[in-house]
């Protein structure tokens, strides 16, 4: 069993749920502070699968970890919507009113 492999999805899971909870709050700071993290995550992955692979039974744990990953993402950015068109409204200086 590779579980250093394993433990890179696992800890990239962890991570999106904590970004989840982090949006649910609207911690705005957190969330891209974990988004580093992920990032950082992601890359040792990577670096770590070009010389390991995983068995069916390993990778079939993986798909459930990466469906997981794949929901937190979408309510994050389902979360994140609302605060992006305003930061993109301050960004222009575009008021929200109409004239």
């Amino acid at each position: 069993m590779n579980t250093q492999l394993l433990s890179y999805y696992e800890a990239i899971e962890q991570a999106s749920a904590d970004m989840l909870c982090a949006a649910r709050s609207g911690n705005w700071d957190e969330v891209v502070k974990l988004e580093g993290a992920c990032v950082l995550l992601i890359s040792q992955l990577k670096h770590a699968a070009t010389s390991e692979k995983l068995a069916p039974d390993e990778a079939k744990l993986k798909t459930r970890i990466m469906q997981r990953i794949l929901v937190n993402d979408a309510e994050i950015r389902h979360l994140a919507e609302p605060w992006l068109d305003d930061l993109d409204r301050v960004m222009t200086g575009k008021s929200k009113t109409l004239h």
